[in-house]
């Protein structure tokens, strides 16, 4: 158990002289080059570490995480990470991983002001206004999921009309974006089924990963279909990044 940064420093010996031991020669490649196939745009809470839950190691998986894994076209760092690993790296895949039990997303759901971080977790109440009648008809209890399920949807497509990847895709690069959610509770990697690579309408894939998340986690058995809200009207290349 860790008790303090000295233990720390103590766990990484460990670990790379393991590390050694298991694969020699291992830190002499790694340092040569990076050449990841991958980029996860993820959350930064502290028990969804990418490397571990992919199966990946050091130099497989580009990973850039804030609070809530949001993309906005204001947000710089986020925006240059993606353009590195699209423009340089030449990353074939990228995945938004939400998780659930999310607490900025719970933050924005129950309205709860954290500081400075209710900014940031505006992003998220705009998915959250937009949906609020689908998520106002859900069992309380699973609100808070379907929205991190929303909250993913929504910055695949903020991804996807980012200059970075309207200018990849229009010179040919092979990227696509997945949405994916990772279970705290079990350790398990969700696929949410929305996937982009600049070859379809992004108002239809999102149309329908909101109709997949509403069936979802909807209570099953009668119930009044519902509407689902007009998304504001967002094709590619018509937005800032």
């Amino acid at each position: 158990m860790t008790t303090s940064i000295e233990d720390l420093f103590a766990h990484n010996r460990e670990w790379a002289a393991q590390m050694e031991r298991d694969r020699p020669g291992f830190f002499t490649s790694l340092v040569k080059q990076q050449t990841p196939k991958y980029m996860w745009i993820g959350c930064s809470d502290s028990r969804v570490p990418a490397n571990q839950i992919t199966g990946l190691d050091p130099g497989e998986v580009f990973v850039h995480r804030n609070v809530a894994n949001i993309v906005v076209s204001s947000d710089l760092n986020a925006l240059s990470a993606i353009q590195f690993a699209v423009d340089v790296l030449k990353v074939e895949d990228i995945m938004v991983v939400g998780h659930y039990g999310c607490g900025g997303v719970k933050a924005a759901l129950d309205n709860v002001r954290v500081g400075l971080a209710d900014n940031w977790i505006r992003n998220i109440k705009n998915v959250r206004d937009r949906h609020q009648s689908m998520l106002d008809a859900l069992p309380a209890e699973v609100r808070i999921d379907a929205l991190v399920e929303l909250n993913v949807a929504e910055q695949v497509i903020n991804v996807a009309v980012s200059t970075v990847m309207v200018d990849a895709w229009a010179r040919g690069q092979k990227v696509n974006i997945h949405g994916w959610a990772f279970g705290v509770h079990d350790g398990l990697l969700q696929d949410l089924g929305i996937t982009v690579n600049g070859d379809k309408a992004l108002d239809g894939i999102y149309k329908a990963a909101v109709q997949r998340i509403r069936h979802k986690w909807s209570k099953p058995a009668g119930g009044e279909v519902l509407t689902i809200e007009p998304r504001r009207n967002r094709q590619l290349g018509n937005e800032p990044a």
